[in-house]
């Protein structure tokens, strides 16, 4: 590749498997992987070998979903401490290949902030990653949550916001009449971008924001098509009969989206032009999305040098301190 030529490549939403994590999966999260099993729970040579071919030189490594939010406040503390020392003896064993998101135990908010902690100060990782609804039912904006935006914000450390499985009653009521046929339809199809989406917009609408003005919230995939809705958002919630909110301006000052899994030159420049080159990180979203397509889309990709370099490694490196 000619125009990736001397560039550092840092990829930040790429996924493994713990088997100690994912033996506590249940239900439909046990079948998630799928026909990336193998590749999720390879986190060694062929991984290096792969980001090699395509030109990756760094990965920051997240567990895949829906990593401990599902588990309870005592099982989640003990299997996200023992995932967070082994993703941190893998990091160590390719020293500058790997870096870590942390796995909280949001179950127990306090423990989840002294393990974010823990793990920026003692195990030198970047931020920390939550998959989807605590215990499958509580958005991540509810306040009990609190304490771990502000422990990031102490720390100057991002929080990722990634999908998991819809709650069980969106997924009967809007989906299932279609996920025998397209089960993709649960996850990455539609229902992923739902789930997160409003995630996302509870945010900015909880007030949380304001609280801690130093949050930096990391959402996937173009950001979850918030960027695309954003001036709609902003009008429709400022309109007479409701409370007002500068929903465009905290999203804009408070997010950060990445490339993940969507390599879509018109989308892209959408969100170049709402948020600038400089709120945007690159991802594959690995191995969910081969690394070849990813590095050669951005080859080609019509983007001044100066922003691509931005998208490519810049940020990432102002971003989580590398």
């Amino acid at each position: 590749m000619t125009i990736l030529n001397g560039q550092r490549v840092i990829a930040i939403e790429e996924h493994y498997y713990d088997k100690n994590v994912t033996a506590h999966f249940q239900g439909i999260d046990a079948r998630t992987g799928g026909f990336v099993r193998d590749a999720l729970e390879e986190v060694g040579q062929a991984r290096i070998d792969s980001m090699d071919a395509a030109g990756i030189d760094v990965q920051i490594l997240s567990h895949g979903a829906p990593s401990t939010q599902k588990l309870d406040a005592e099982t989640g503390k003990a299997v996200a401490t023992a995932a967070n020392d082994h993703l941190h003896d893998i990091c160590r064993a390719f020293p500058g290949r790997f870096e870590g998101f942390a796995a909280l135990p949001t179950a127990d908010p306090k423990a989840a902030a002294d393990e974010l902690e823990r793990c920026v100060d003692k195990l030198n990782f970047k931020g920390a990653m939550i998959h989807g609804l605590t215990g499958g039912e509580i958005f991540f904006d509810d306040q009990r949550f609190w304490p771990i935006f502000e422990r990031a914000q102490a720390l100057e450390v991002p929080l990722y916001l990634h999908p998991a499985t819809p709650h069980k009653n969106v997924v009967d009521i809007y989906l299932k009449d279609y996920a025998e046929k397209f089960p993709a339809i649960l996850s990455a199809g539609w229902g992923f971008t739902m789930e997160t989406a409003t995630a996302g917009l509870r945010l900015v609408l909880s007030g949380v924001l304001e609280k801690y003005p130093g949050t930096k919230i990391i959402l996937g995939h173009l950001g979850e098509t918030l960027p695309f809705l954003m001036w709609r958002i902003d009008m429709a919630l400022n309109r007479p009969g409701n409370d007002g909110v500068a929903f465009r301006d905290l999203f804009s000052a408070h997010f950060y989206i990445t490339t993940s899994g969507f390599f879509s030159d018109p989308a892209l420049n959408l969100c170049i032009q709402e948020l600038g080159a400089d709120r945007i990180l690159f991802a594959i979203d690995y191995p969910f999305v081969a690394n070849e397509p990813g590095p050669k889309w951005m080859e080609r990709l019509m983007l001044n040098n100066e922003d691509k370099a931005k998208i490519l490694h810049g940020n990432a490196e102002r971003i989580l301190g590398m």
